[in-house]
Formats: structure tokens, sequence, C-alpha cells
């Protein structure tokens, strides 16, 4: 058994085996974040849904309000033109059939990978490196796309790409400890509502199994679903 810190117990123990009100659940989550650095919280959703099924498969993508506070690196696969406007777009890396062969070498100092269409057919051999890294980009993430300023714009800004594990569990970071409490609720309402508004057609009984929230280094505080569906965000 792993030996649990003196911290951990002391901030576990402020946490209760009941359902908490999201606003109260965010404000619990942030004072349990007292680590030496700036921790990232995340919210991990058990939904009702079995993604073996194609019907039943959740991959899409939510644009956080108030950004994740992580600085993330792009890298696009273009030709001709394209590759100089995702540079100037603010690409961290860019090119064609060099950075394609530089990736297949396992070199990937990147955090999201985007393409046009036209190269799709090459990234696709990149599939066995790319794939068990959840970077192989994809139409409905938004990463296969002619129009690269308004992506690699959108992911700086706080655009995140999400998935279903197959357990039919979703892993999603939404912010900073160091946020304020209604920010992060903005960012967590964004999440819920783009989890609901992709509801899988083939989802049966029951969607919403479980919603925790966490920090990197602090327990989990189980929050109410209902309650922050409830929540109406202004505009």
């Amino acid at each position: 058994m792993p030996k649990i810190s003196k911290r951990f117990t002391a901030v576990a123990n402020k946490v209760e085996d009941r359902l908490y009100a999201p606003q109260e659940a965010v404000e619990l989550v942030k004072a349990n974040a007292t680590a030496k650095f700036d921790e990232t919280l995340e919210a991990h959703a058990r939904l009702g849904i079995d993604p073996k099924y194609t019907d039943q498969q959740l991959r899409t993508t939510v644009a956080l309000p108030h950004g994740t506070g992580q600085s993330i690196r792009i890298a696009v696969i273009a030709r001709g033109e394209k590759v100089a406007e995702a540079k100037a777009a603010g690409a961290d890396l860019a090119g064609d059939d060099d950075l394609v062969d530089t990736i297949a070498k396992g070199e990937m100092e990147f955090d999201l990978l985007i393409a046009t269409p036209d190269m799709m057919p090459k990234v696709a051999k990149l599939g066995r490196v790319l794939g068990p890294r959840g970077l192989m980009p994809n139409p409905k993430a938004g990463t296969v796309t002619t129009d690269l300023a308004s992506a690699i714009n959108e992911f700086k800004a706080g655009k995140l790409e999400f998935r279903a594990d197959r357990t039919g569990i979703v892993h999603v970071r939404f912010g900073k400890a160091s946020f304020d409490a209604a920010k992060l609720l903005d960012n967590l309402k964004a999440l819920q509502e783009t989890i609901d508004r992709n509801k899988p057609s083939g989802a049966k009984g029951r969607y919403w199994k479980s919603l925790y929230i966490t920090s990197t280094m602090g327990p989990s505080v189980e929050v109410d679903v209902t309650a922050l569906q409830d929540i109406k965000q202004e505009g």
C-alpha cells in the first residue's frame, strides 16, 4: 500500500461522503489544493455508456470560458502556404513531410496535433505512435481543418478535446487552484453542458452516473450533477 502523507490525510478528512452542491464542491477542492504549486483541477464523469458500441461513443471539444490556466504546445501538419499560416497563427511546430518523419521517429514535443485534410493520408500512417497518446487529429475534435488560424487560437485560448475512455469515464481538466471559484464553476458548467449536448444516440438509462472533481494532489469531491444542470448561466 502506498504511504499516505499527513497533508493528504488532513485535507481528506474535510471531505464528507455525500453529494456537494457545485459551488461548495469547487470551494472545497480549492481549499484542499495545498501543495507547493498551482494544482490543476480535474473533473471525472462516469457516464452510462459503453464506448465499444459506435453509437455510445463520446468524443468532442469544450471551450472553457476562462481557459485551463495551462499553456499548450500545438503542432500543425500542412503543406505550402498553410505551413506559414500556421506559424503566423502561433503554432509551436509546423511542417509537412519533415514533421511527419519527425513524429514517426517518436519525437513529439507537442500537446496537440492539427492537420489539414489533404495531409491526413500521411498522418494516418502515424496511428501507431499518435493513437496511444490520444494525439491523432480528428474532424469531430476540430483538429482536422483548413481554418488553421481559428483552430490554433481556440485551442490556445482554452478549447479542449476529450473523449470517454473504454469504461465510459470522461477525464477533463477545467482550471487551476488559483482561479476564482466563480470562474472554476463557469468552466465546470460549460463542461457539463457540452457532455449533455453531445449525449450519444445509443446511451440508455441513466446518463450521468457520477461526477467527481479533484485537484492534482488533493482528494476527490462528488458533485450533485442535477444541481449543476439547474444552474443558469447569464448570456
